[in-house]
């Protein structure tokens, strides 16, 4: 298996340990104490029943993909050409001819700008639609506020004993539940379906304990449950979310969508084949399994966008493969109906320098940014914003993190106008600007 690193040196398996003991140090000494001043839904109609977050970790280049600026000095153009799609006016990077063809079925987000320009902070910005409140390193993971994902695990609940909220390979760096606690942070998939022996763990009951020792446990458990505790209050008893924990892991052992949803490899051979028989096509048809299955969020974590150097070349190999799989997605998702109602993102924190450094590399930034948004009502073929002649910044239809965010939330149903409390009483807006951007409604 490849370990992709940032500029900062983690790797993947570094961020999935990092993360993990993250969310888990703080969950368990945390308990949920908030309620929503606003209703969860009031005036916002779900279009998305669930949502797939593909999160190109590292800063993808928004000049080799969603932005080519084929007029630009050569310094700032690069190494690649711009082709035409399917939709008159819009051109994409050459190595993504596939989502050339199917234009028509998403839009392109390119006037996002924020000032986070390194890896901790931006992740945290468009992970939760919050600004860190503090100065962040490049290579932090900080958990200041609830991710999206945690807060549609939150509102939405388990599902067909499944948890609402999943992370593959690995949680992002600002992933997780922060306040809302450790029951709300995603299930973590780290292993790769592209295996012959790929297997989720904790999906199934080790071969070692039988179905009678088993139910017996819980049964032993349960009653446990029913006496009385030394202090009555939930808030001060750290037993509740470890009991949630439990609860989860009980249901997902025991349900029947998880076993189905899991077993990629009753899939038939064309379809994966479709999806690209890689670590990352195959974790997009498992996130297509897990929509069926009902899964609200999913989020999709692919390291190795950070190209301070050799960009070109990288790109070459990368970019067919990952336009081959979103592409194959988009058609799979729509030919099975579930297109109208599953929400698709392709993003990462920030975009890339306009000037080629000394190494053939962009290095960050956060004055421009690509972002594609496909399903739950997008309409296709829509460009939203523009960059200047030289991709340097957005000029035209600026917007931030914070509407990004509150679009996603919007067409999940979740009002991005409502205020939560943190265990200790203090309250927090789960989206300064709830503005969405209504181009994308």
């Amino acid at each position: 298996m490849n370990f992709y690193k940032n500029c900062n040196g983690q790797t993947r398996r570094s961020a999935l340990q990092l993360g993990l003991a993250g969310f888990i140090g703080t969950g368990f000494s945390q308990l949920l104490q908030l309620r929503a001043v606003a209703g969860d839904s009031v005036g916002h109609a779900a279009k998305a029943k669930s949502c797939i977050l593909i999160w190109l970790d590292g800063g993808p280049t928004h000049y080799e993909t969603f932005d080519p600026k084929p007029e630009a000095p050569s310094e700032v153009r690069g190494e690649f050409n711009a082709i035409d799609t399917k939709v008159p006016g819009i051109q994409i990077c050459e190595h993504m001819p596939r989502l050339a063809s199917i234009a028509d079925k998403f839009s392109i987000i390119r006037s996002i700008r924020h000032e986070q320009g390194n890896h901790g902070a931006g992740n945290h910005y468009m992970m939760t639609g919050a600004p860190p409140r503090i100065p962040v390193g490049c290579g932090a993971y900080v958990s200041f506020h609830p991710s999206m994902g945690a807060v549609t695990s939150y509102t939405r609940g388990n599902t067909n004993g499944l948890p609402a909220y999943f992370s593959a390979p690995a949680m992002t760096r600002s992933g997780g539940p922060s306040f809302l606690g450790a029951q709300y942070a995603p299930f973590v998939v780290p292993d790769d379906p592209n295996s012959d022996s790929f297997r989720v763990r904790d999906v199934a009951l080790p071969a070692a304990i039988q179905e009678t020792r088993f139910t017996d446990r819980r049964a032993l458990r349960s009653q446990i449950d029913r006496l009385p505790r030394i202090n009555e209050k939930a808030a001060a008893d750290p037993v509740v979310p470890l009991d949630e924990y439990y609860k989860q892991g009980y249901d997902l052992v025991s349900s029947p969508a998880a076993q189905k949803a899991f077993d990629i490899h009753s899939e038939d051979a064309a379809t994966r084949d479709r999806y690209g028989r890689n670590s990352f096509g195959q974790r997009m048809l498992l996130a297509r399994r897990m929509v069926e299955a009902g899964v609200p969020f999913i989020t999709l974590s692919e390291a190795g966008w950070d190209h301070h150097g050799d960009l070109f070349n990288a790109l070459r190999k990368r970019l067919p493969t990952f336009e081959n799989s979103i592409a194959t997605l988009l058609e799979d998702l729509e030919q099975r109906g579930l297109l109208e109602s599953t929400l698709v993102l392709v993003l990462g924190e920030f975009g890339r320098t306009p000037k080629i450094n000394p190494g053939a590399g962009r290095d960050h930034w956060s004055n421009a940014m690509s972002v594609m948004m496909a399903g739950a009502g997008t309409p296709g073929g829509v460009v939203v914003g523009a960059t200047d002649r030289a991709g340097y910044s957005a000029v035209d239809r600026v917007l931030s993190p914070e509407n990004f965010v509150s679009t996603v939330y919007t067409k999940l149903g979740i009002n991005p106008d409502q205020i939560l409390y943190t265990p200790q009483g203090r309250p927090a807006h789960l989206v300064s600007d709830p503005t969405p951007i209504h181009e994308l409604m």
